[in-house]
């Protein structure tokens, strides 16, 4: 399981596979990585380049919105704080009821509609989160390339028989 760079028009797609979807998203932040790297280096397990840790807490309203704002979370590292994330590891992956955000009670407190039943489910969403981290590596000790942003183009997340497997196209 892993990740494979295809080309893609003007971008770069990545196609990842994994036993879980913490697999398939880490092959997919590490496919990410590669196609920021320049040259071939082992992204899942890189050497001493003054490297640092990066931790990463998500949340989002679907899986695909997950996946999304999780490379979206990487770009944006890259672009501020100057590193590469690579050697992605995607801890905890989950989905659960959050409360809604327009301030609504489960108890039928302020902000609720006494017309509703009061069950519990009226108020709350479901919402997917990750905890994940990635060692960053400082871009000025690498030849690095510039990938833009995360695209919804042709995005694909979905489980195949016993597997997960992810398509996203980024934009370079």
């Amino acid at each position: 399981m892993g990740y494979v760079l295809r080309d893609h028009t003007a971008d770069v797609a990545v196609e990842a596979t994994g036993a879980s979807l913490e697999e398939t998203f880490a092959a997919v932040a590490n496919g990410l990585a590669a196609a920021g790297w320049d040259e071939e280096a082992p992204i899942e397990a890189p050497g001493t380049l003054g490297e640092e840790t990066v931790d990463l807490e998500v949340r989002a309203e679907s899986r695909e919105a997950l996946l999304f704002d999780y490379l979206d979370e990487l770009i944006y590292e890259r672009d501020v704080r100057n590193v590469l994330p690579v050697a992605n590891r995607v801890d905890r992956l989950e989905q659960s009821e959050s409360p809604d955000v327009m301030g609504e009670d489960a108890d039928g407190g302020e902000g609720s509609d006494p017309s509703k039943s009061g069950d519990a489910t009226d108020s709350a969403a479901l919402e997917w989160s990750l905890s994940a981290t990635a060692t960053a590596i400082p871009l000025d000790s690498i030849d690095a390339r510039e990938v833009k942003a995360v695209t919804y183009s042709e995005m694909r997340l979905e489980q195949v028989e016993d597997r997960w497997e992810a398509y996203v196209v980024f934009d370079v």
